[in-house]
C-alpha cells in the first residue's frame, strides 16, 4: 500500500480546501442572487422561514439553549425555544437582507428604517470631533453605520473575517457598498488603524459583544465574561466620547435605529480600574438590550466560555 508523504498530504489538503471555499463562496453568491430578484420584504421572509425551519435542529443550537438557560434561568424550556426560533428568524432575514443593502440605509424611508436621536448625531457633527460608537450582534447589525455615513460622517468598522476568503470578499464589497464605511480587520493591525482614524478625523464602530479569551473578567448577565477591553482602551487613551449605537428589528424588514447620549466615562488615573468601569457600562448597555428583546441577539458565541 503506498502512503502520501507529508508533503503530498499537505498538497491535497489545501486543494481541498481550496475546492470548499470555491463551492461556498458559490452557494453565497446563489443564495444571494436568488434573494436579490426578490422584493426586499419577500427575501426577508423567505430567510426568516428557512432560519427557523433549519436552524433549531442544528447541533450549534445546543450552545444558544445552554447561553439561554443560563441567562434566564427563570424561563420555561418552552420559552426557551421560542427564543431559539426567534434567533434563528431574525438570522435568516439578515442574511437575505445582504443582498439588498444598499436599498436598506437610513433616511432614504422612515416606515423602513426609523432613527431615534439623530439631535445627538448633530452635536457630535457640530462638534467637528470624532466619536466611538458600539453596538453588537442585534437585529440587522449591518444597518447601523448607515444612520452615521448617511448623513455624511466619515465612519471606519471594525470587523471579523469570514473563514472562508473568498466569502469574505463578497461580504466586505456588500459592506462597503452598502454601508458606505471603512473596514479593518480585528487585531493588532486594526487597532493602530483605528487609531489612525480617529486621528484623521473619522468615527470609529466596534460590535463589543462577543468573547475574547485574553480579555478581561467582566459581569454580563450576572456572571464573569470575558470581554474584550480595546474599546475602553481606545477611548481612554484618545480621550473620544462612547456612544450606544442600539437596532431593533420592529416587523419583517423594518427597523428603528436609537442613537443613545455618551456614556459617563469617569478618569481615575488607575487605567485598569478606569477600563473595567468603562467595559461594565458596556456590558450593562448590552444586557439591558439584549433582556429587551432576546430573540434579536446571536446566542450562538461562546460567551461565557462554559461549553
Amino acid at each position: 500500500m503506498a502512503f502520501l508523504t507529508a508533503e503530498e498530504m499537505h498538497r491535497w489538503s489545501r486543494t481541498f480546501r481550496l475546492l470548499r471555499n470555491i463551492s461556498e463562496f458559490l452557494m453565497v453568491l446563489f443564495a444571494l442572487g436568488l434573494f436579490r430578484v426578490l422584493p426586499i420584504d419577500s427575501a426577508s421572509a423567505l430567510g426568516g422561514r428557512i432560519g427557523r425551519g433549519l436552524g433549531p435542529i442544528l447541533p450549534v443550537s445546543r450552545r444558544a439553549r445552554h447561553n439561554l438557560t443560563m441567562a434566564f434561568p427563570d424561563k420555561s424550556a418552552e420559552e426557551i425555544e421560542t427564543i431559539v426560533e426567534g434567533m434563528w428568524e431574525n438570522f435568516g432575514r439578515t442574511a437575505a437582507e445582504y443582498a439588498h443593502l444598499r436599498r436598506l440605509r437610513c433616511y432614504g424611508d422612515a416606515n423602513r428604517i426609523e432613527v431615534l436621536g439623530s439631535e445627538i448625531l448633530d452635536q457630535v457633527q457640530e462638534s467637528g470631533e470624532p466619536h466611538i460608537f458600539f453596538s453588537g450582534h442585534f437585529a440587522n447589525l449591518e444597518l447601523e453605520g448607515t444612520s452615521i455615513t448617511g448623513r455624511n460622517m466619515p465612519l471606519t468598522i471594525v470587523y471579523r473575517a469570514a473563514n472562508n476568503p473568498l466569502v469574505d470578499f463578497l461580504l466586505l464589497q456588500l459592506r462597503k457598498y452598502g454601508i458606505g464605511a471603512a473596514f479593518v480587520p480585528k487585531g493588532a493591525s486594526g487597532a493602530r488603524e483605528l487609531i489612525a482614524a480617529l486621528g484623521d478625523g473619522r468615527h470609529v464602530g466596534l460590535l463589543v459583544d462577543q468573547k475574547m479569551n485574553d480579555g478581561i473578567p467582566v459581569p454580563f448577565f450576572g456572571r464573569d465574561a470575558m470581554t474584550a477591553p480595546a474599546l475602553a482602551q481606545l477611548a481612554l487613551k484618545s480621550d473620544r466620547p462612547v456612544i450606544p449605537l442600539q437596532i431593533e428589528r420592529l416587523q419583517g424588514a423594518s427597523f428603528r435605529i436609537t442613537i443613545h447620549p455618551p456614556l459617563d466615562v469617569q478618569k481615575s488615573g488607575e487605567r485598569e480600574t478606569d477600563v473595567y468601569n468603562l467595559m461594565l457600562m458596556v456590558n450593562e448597555t448590552l444586557e439591558a438590550w439584549i433582556r429587551n428583546r432576546p430573540e434579536q441577539w446571536f446566542w450562538l458565541h461562546n460567551r461565557w466560555g462554559e461549553d
